[in-house]
């Protein structure tokens, strides 16, 4: 799982609350080895953006592949990171995953056991949520696919954007 022989590869996943996210970027940083760093869950800690943004350069200088979740939220957030990334010498990869929006309510309200908690929490993700530009050629997969096909397609998609280049 390795850029080309000169950048370790990052992989940069983003998608509402509840679309598979987490679960997906835990599953494949365990597949591979990889290292796995959730920068929702640090916001949660009350870090603020710089601090966060701190946090990734040191994260940056261990030069490991990477697997980066939350803090993606919009286009802004996302060339902050990535552009950090590349002055570090990764190569970073977009994943948006997508899952309809009956699953993702149902997925919440599993999750707060709320019904109320669960639309408050996605109605304040996707109302600042950015769909990502063509340039940011991202790999878009299913939140409803199993993870083997998901992880082909990511295999699939980083295979193509390094023969791209």
């Amino acid at each position: 799982m390795e850029g080309n022989k000169n950048k370790p590869r990052v992989l940069l996943v983003f998608g509402a609350p509840g679309s598979g996210k987490t679960t997906f970027s835990e599953n494949f940083a365990k597949k591979f080895g990889l290292a796995y760093y959730d920068l929702d869950e640090l916001s949660g800690l009350d870090f603020t953006r710089k601090n966060l943004m701190t946090i990734l350069e040191l994260i940056a200088r261990t030069k490991q592949t990477l697997i980066i979740e939350g803090g993606l939220r919009t286009e802004k957030q996302r060339n902050e990171i990535r552009n950090l990334l590349r002055q570090a010498n990764y190569e970073p990869s977009l994943i948006w995953i997508q899952t309809d929006v009956a699953t993702i309510r149902k997925r919440l309200k599993a999750r707060f056991k709320n019904v109320a908690r669960a639309k408050e929490v996605y109605e304040e993700a996707v109302k600042e949520m950015e769909a990502p530009v063509e340039s940011e050629k991202p790999i878009i997969l299913s939140g409803k696919h199993t993870f083997e096909t998901q992880t082909r397609h990511v295999i699939t998609g980083l295979a193509e954007s390094s023969d791209a280049r």
